[in-house]
């Protein structure tokens, strides 16, 4: 790790919105897949483990539930870990561990070293290479982050439309433990995805350049500062509150078919009916989020988008057919995927690039406890009720209380006008502001010394001034193409210029 290029995502480099930038989409979309669908996969060998072990049904459910959590509490730990190393390096450690954690659990004699092996080990692997991802993405994509992000998202109804067959064949073929050595070589492709996380290279430093990085202070680890942005402590509240309800349909919609005296095939249907509208539902909804008038006003978009799922959710509990479920679950399938699509475009528009690293694992993890409370309770509030109406009358509320808290907040709180992250105007400055009055500083000093040798009169200094003057005006001035330039501000600045220093200066110059 010594020889890692460390991507701090200070750089000042553009991002490219293309060109190497869609392999690292594809590596992106390929572990979304995995860290999304991987835990619902391995419930397909929850039967063999309860025959293997002697357990039961909820003892096996904890594989997955350990798996989420560490999906989603381990984020601090990621984002410290990439602020020190880089993405590259932590994904492909991340790749290992995913790997190592299946294959030990192939050898596992009870159903703790599974809890170890496949929960602790595999979901902090799987962690190390979900936020990582995510983080690159960001960097590679401005212009084309929306849609970037909807097509990254799909890899997660995609992944589980084809990884729980393939845990079904395997099962059938090789049995459990099998089936999780199989499983295992097949996560070393996240080693792979991580090698596609190549970092954005500056340009070259000059002298300069390097006394001023040794100055600079070192980026924190883990930037708590973060919560001094009330859009980011909004977002994270309504995310919080959202993830209660969110998860909550999806895992209780095939029971609540067969609860209607549906048999289990045509119960499975409507979660692989949910999964194929999501996989359309988000890149048209990264498109959508792309377009000039809707991209600035993302955080309603993800609102809405909130508001759709908690309404569909509360429509579908007066459910009582299966065509209804199936009505059901094309609408929630529209809106799961919205949401899922925005979620992180919105949080990456509210912090912007430099710190959504320390931002993504503050948020997931707040969203972890999130996760392990809010199916949990809605299985209690079943047990009570042994009705299935409140139980989505529950999840509907809480995800229309976060859409609410959402819209509401930055309606209320958030003053600044809507403007899209990373100008280009701004990418493209490789050179600081700090940077440029060193340059200056250094230059005046080498016309004034003459290289070091003899004495000059005081117009002398007063003509390399108004020489420097004159080079630091061009540079500010100096717009990207498609910005116009005030003429009468332009006339001034070289008004200025001449009464100040006797000097006639053309305001061609000045350009």
């Amino acid at each position: 790790m010594g020889g890692a290029v460390v991507d701090t995502g200070n750089s000042g480099v553009k991002a490219p919105d293309g060109g190497w930038g869609w392999a690292v989409l594809f590596g992106c979309f390929v572990i979304t897949g995995f860290s999304y669908a991987f835990p619902k996969a391995v419930s397909v060998f929850f039967k063999e483990l309860i025959r293997e072990f002697g357990v039961g049904y909820s003892d096996t459910a904890w594989i997955s539930s350990i798996l989420l959590a560490m999906l989603y509490g381990s984020g601090p730990i990621c984002s410290i870990l990439v602020n020190r190393f880089g993405c590259r390096p932590v994904m492909m450690v991340g790749g290992l561990f995913a790997s190592l954690g299946m294959i030990l659990a192939s050898f596992a004699t009870n159903i703790f070293q599974i809890y170890l092996s496949t929960g602790v080990i595999t979901g902090l692997g799987l962690a190390l290479n979900f936020q990582p991802s995510l983080i690159m993405l960001n960097r590679y994509f401005s212009e084309k982050r929306p849609l970037a992000n909807g097509l990254a998202a799909a890899g997660s109804p995609v992944a589980l439309c084809c990884l729980s067959p393939l845990g079904q064949v395997l099962q059938y073929k090789f049995g459990w433990r099998g089936g999780f050595l199989i499983l295992g070589g097949l996560l070393l492709n996240c080693c792979a995805c991580g090698a596609l996380m190549r970092p954005l290279m500056a340009p070259k430093k000059n002298e300069v350049d390097e006394k001023e990085k040794e100055t600079k202070p070192k980026p924190k680890l883990l930037d708590f500062s973060v919560f001094k942005d009330r859009g980011f402590v909004i977002y994270t509240v309504a995310a919080a509150i959202m993830v209660l309800g969110l998860f909550v349909p999806p895992v209780f919609v095939v029971s609540y078919a067969k609860e209607l005296g549906n048999e289990d095939t045509k119960s499975s249907l409507l979660l692989t009916i949910l999964g194929f509208i999501d996989i359309f539902a988000r890149p048209t909804c990264g498109i959508i989020a792309g377009l000039k008038w809707v991209r600035p006003r993302c955080v309603y978009l993800f609102s809405f988008a909130m508001l759709f799922n908690g309404i569909t959710d509360l429509v579908g509990s007066l459910a009582k057919d299966y065509s209804s479920l199936v009505v059901f679950c094309i609408f929630f399938g529209i809106s799961y995927g919205m949401v899922g699509a925005l979620q992180f475009e919105v949080l990456m528009t509210i912090v912007g690039t430099e710190k959504f690293s320390s931002a993504i694992g503050l948020v997931l993890l707040v969203e972890a406890f999130a996760v392990l409370v809010g199916p949990p309770g809605a299985g209690r509030l079943l047990d009570a009720t042994k009705n299935y109406m409140y139980v989505f009358l529950l999840a509907g509320c809480e995800v229309v209380i976060s859409a609410l808290v959402l819209a509401i907040c930055n309606f209320l709180f958030i003053n600044k006008k809507p403007q899209e992250p990373d100008p280009p105007a701004k990418m493209e400055m490789a050179i600081t502001e700090a940077e440029m009055e060193e340059l200056n500083k250094t230059q005046l000093e080498e016309k004034v010394n003459g290289g070091g040798t003899g004495e000059i009169g005081k117009e002398q200094v007063e003509q390399s001034i108004q020489e420097i003057a004159t080079e630091s005006e061009n540079t500010k001035v100096k717009e990207p193409d498609g910005i116009e330039v005030d003429t009468i501000e332009l006339e001034n600045v070289s008004k200025k210029v001449t009464e100040t220093n006797g000097v006639v200066v053309e305001p061609e110059s000045s350009l």
